[in-house]
């Protein structure tokens, strides 16, 4: 019977639950949606407002096991990181504040991990608009010029503003302040400016309108709150004068006064006509119409109106004269012309002062308020002033004037005949300077001219002055001069300048700059002043020490000056000094100094003054050295080797000494070097040749050539001698020389006698073994070259030569200078000698040739038979 096994259900439950503890599924986020706040950030958008540290947004997920799971935020490479996240909670905190106009969009990778496996998405997140920028003008300043008789509701320019903004709060609409006052109109929308319909600009009446325009956006919320942002300017308008206004009386009416005393030909008053475009303004010419009757006359140009007649011819108590004043252009032509009654009384009584009248009846004190400098010849029509004097002729005549400070403005009429209206006219622009006064007071004093009583009165006039941009910056200095060091870092301050701007305002805000040749190093603070050096500029005295450049004030309307900066680099010890590359090794001739030389490379006196030491010498107290010109000399009781030899046993050596040369700069620098001295004595015989052979000791090669260029002519010189001597004894049947030697050399008694002058002395030392011993002083020339070893001698027999053995004596360098390094050895002299010595051809015709020179010689001194 087969046996058959039964499974469990229990056995199935736990082979599936094997098998799914094996399978690790992955956590996943969960997707909750645009407008949540809660699952993968997807579609997520954040106003840019949100303050930083606000929760903004939770990640949750979870993991199909059942197991915990962390979360975290990563970002790319080189972006900013705008979140954190707590990996437990999956909150997520904003960390850096946004700004939608630089950055409208942020990736962010956010990923979910249960411990074994981590899932990561990039997602991207908006950045919302708020309400947070202002609008700006772009193009300013803003400055137009419109011709006066530009037509009412003609556009005359355009502003433009921008807001970064969008929405709402990104759209601009423009308004003007004080519309009712203004002149002018903006379309809200476009920004275009326009003159108001039915308004006409006047040159005459204002020259200059300043209009003030706000540009504001629609709103939008920031933080909660809803925000409205504006901003403004100031557009110049400036008005063109255009020649369309006819003359103009001022001081009208007029009322003259004719008394019974008036003499004919008297001025009763004067009547004064002004262009009305006052940029170009026309001449006027006078003339009276009718109403004169034949009794006065006007000045063509003056507009003086006189009596011709005496009081006593006048039939009418009052005249009225009708007056024309026409305005002349540069061609001569009468181009527009207008009219002023005048009238004139005849009138014999004084019993009124003269008095001044407003607006509104009697007045004293009269302002006004204008900008400064107004062009000269304006009329100041703000004031309204009329004055008076209501008794009739002579007794109404009285004269106008102006106390106070004097050549401002004049009064016109200056003389007033009963009635008149008082014009004050700008006579110094220049004067009326709102930085020297800001107010300007006057007393305008009514005087009469011709009557004993001298009836007067006065009022006050107070202008008070507005400011204008008519100062330009001024410097302290025209020139500022400084000093810095050359070690001074960059970034250093070097000198601040300062200028000032007396106008007021933004007027009054100067702006620094520079420019020039030499400001390449430098910059300057725009609002300070101070010059510094470039963050990377490096000074140097020895290179460059001096600098000048410009340096401009500006103020906000352009105006400027300038003024010059002079720099000078000061030097720094910053200098080593070096030593001449040719003072290792010096040779000293007893009594003479050897010289040595350090050059320092600073620019200045005192750290390019060197002074010169013995730091240390061997054998020590032998040598001196001059501290200013760095000669090294011997001690003063120095005088030959002998002293030197008993102040050291070591008789064959170069000595050193280790010298210092130290600048005189603070911190001071020193260099030290050892120098090698080779210490000589001079030869009996001084000369160029033994001055040569010292300086060319350095240098045996160079000797040696030139001793045997020496050597070689005065061979030359003694085979040219010998022959023309052959010669003449041929022609004049004498003996030859070569016979005369041959004979000679048979005898050895004058051997003997001769050899004296190339007797070599016994020399103490090994040095002075190779000094030439001359027992003769006639061997001594004058020029102390003692390369010629012959002297003259007197008048004697001939004698025989030395031997040919002795003859390389006359070779020895009888200048050599003794030293006590002892550059060659007797052993080294010995071979010398004993190598010329044997039966050389050249030694042997030396001897000959020279026998022949001292027979020469003798022949010479002589009788001749």
């Amino acid at each position: 019977m087969k046996h058959v096994r039964h499974f469990t259900p229990s056995f199935f439950l736990s082979l599936v639950h094997v098998c799914l503890v094996q399978a690790n599924y992955a956590p996943y986020f969960f997707d909750n949606g645009a407008r949540s706040t809660n699952g993968n950030m997807a579609l997520f958008s954040l106003s840019e407002d949100t303050p930083v540290g606000t929760h903004v947004y939770t990640l949750n997920g979870t993991d199909p096991e059942g197991d915990p799971v962390t979360y975290g935020l990563a970002y790319e490479a080189g972006s900013r990181r705008y979140f954190s996240v707590d990996k437990n909670l999956g909150n997520v905190t904003l960390i850096e504040e946004l700004d939608r106009e630089k950055e409208d969009e942020i990736e962010v990778i956010v990923s979910i991990s249960d411990g074994l496996s981590t899932v990561s998405e990039k997602v991207r997140i908006l950045v919302m608009d708020a309400n947070d920028e202002s609008p700006e003008f772009i193009n300013t300043p803003y400055i137009v010029q419109v011709p006066e008789n530009t037509p009412s509701g003609s556009s005359i320019f355009k502003i433009e503003a921008v807001d970064k903004d969008t929405g709402s709060g990104g759209s601009i609409t423009y308004f003007l302040q004080n519309i009712h006052a203004n002149k002018f109109t903006i379309d809200r929308h476009s920004g275009v400016l326009r003159i108001k319909t039915g308004v006409t600009l006047d040159y005459e009446k204002s020259r200059t309108h300043f209009v003030v325009v706000v540009a504001k956006d629609g709103g939008g919320k920031l933080r909660g709150d809803n925000k409205v942002f504006s901003a403004t300017t100031t557009v110049t308008v400036n008005v063109e004068d255009v020649q369309d206004t006819p003359p103009m009386f001022i001081g009208t009416p007029y009322y003259g006064y004719v008394y019974e005393d008036t003499l004919a030909g008297s001025e009763v008053l004067t009547v004064v006509a002004l262009d009305g475009d006052r940029g170009k303004p026309n001449s006027i010419h006078y003339c009276i119409v009718n109403g004169d009757e034949g009794s006065f006359e006007i000045g063509n140009t003056t507009g003086a109106i006189s009596v011709i007649k005496s009081p006593n011819q006048l039939k009418k108590e009052v005249y009225e004269l009708k007056v024309q004043a026409s305005e002349v252009s540069q061609e001569g032509d009468v181009s527009v012309y207008a009219f002023a009654v005048v009238t004139i009384r005849v009138v014999d009584l004084n019993n009124h002062p003269p008095t001044f009248y407003g607006e509104n009846g009697p007045q004293n004190r009269f302002e006004l308020t204008m900008y400064e400098h107004p062009p000269e010849g304006e009329i100041l029509r703000g004031l309204k002033i009329t004055v008076n004097d209501s008794d009739q002729g002579a007794n109404a005549k009285f004269n106008l004037r102006l106390v106070g400070p004097g050549g401002i403005f004049r009064v016109v009429p200056q003389t007033v005949l009963n009635e008149a209206q008082v014009t004050i006219i700008v006579e110094n622009s220049a004067a009326i300077d709102y930085e020297k006064s800001k107010v300007l007071t006057f007393k305008l004093l009514a005087i009469e001219v011709n009557t004993p009583e001298k009836f007067s009165s006065t009022a006050d006039v107070v202008i008070r002055l507005l400011d204008t941009n008519d100062n330009v910056p001024k410097f302290s200095s025209d020139y500022y001069i400084a000093r810095i060091p050359e070690n001074s870092p960059g970034g250093s301050n070097v000198v601040a300048v300062t200028a000032t701007d007396p106008d007021s305002g933004l007027w009054g805000e100067v702006k620094y700059s520079i420019y020039g040749t030499g400001a390449d190093l430098f910059l300057i603070h725009p609002s300070t002043g101070i010059i510094y050096t470039q963050p990377w500029a490096v000074l140097d005295a020895e290179v460059n020490s001096k600098y000048n450049f410009y340096v401009k004030a500006e103020d906000t309307d352009g105006k400027y000056s300038l003024a010059e900066v002079f720099i000078t680099v000061l030097d720094v010890n910053d200098h080593s000094p070096e030593f001449n590359e040719n003072i290792q090794e010096k040779t000293m001739i007893i009594g003479s100094p050897v010289k040595i030389e350090a050059i320092d490379q600073d620019a200045e006196e005192p750290n390019n003054i060197v002074d010169y030491s013995i730091m240390q010498a061997d054998p020590a107290n032998v040598f001196d050295i001059d501290q200013s010109t760095g000669e090294i000399k011997l001690k003063s009781y120095i005088r030959s080797l002998d002293i030197i030899h008993n102040i050291t046993k070591n008789k064959d050596c170069i000595w050193s000494l280790v010298v210092q040369a130290k600048d005189r700069g603070s911190p001071s620098f020193s260099t030290t070097a050892v120098l090698k001295i080779d210490i000589t004595e001079e030869t009996l015989h001084k000369g160029p040749m033994a001055a040569f052979l010292m300086q060319t000791k350095d240098n045996p090669m160079k000797a040696l050539g030139v001793l045997a260029g020496v050597m070689g002519i005065m061979v030359l010189i003694t085979i040219m001698i010998s022959t023309a001597m052959f010669w003449r004894n041929k022609r004049s049947n004498k003996i030859t020389p070569v016979r005369r030697i041959i004979k000679k050399r048979q005898t050895p008694q004058p051997r003997a006698v001769r050899m004296e002058w190339l007797k070599f002395k016994r020399p103490s030392n090994a040095a002075e073994k190779f000094v030439v011993e001359d027992d003769s002083k006639s061997l001594h020339n004058e020029n102390s070259n003692n390369n010629i070893q012959v002297a003259p001698v007197p008048p004697m027999a001939p004698v025989p030569p030395p031997p040919p053995a002795l003859a390389p004596r006359g070779d020895a360098p009888g200048w050599r200078v003794p030293t006590v390094s002892g550059s060659l050895t007797p052993k080294f002299i010995n071979k010398q000698l004993k190598k010329r010595g044997h039966g050389s051809a050249h030694n042997a015709l030396v001897s000959e040739l020279k026998l022949k020179f001292e027979k020469r010689n003798a022949a010479i001194g002589e009788p001749h038979i």
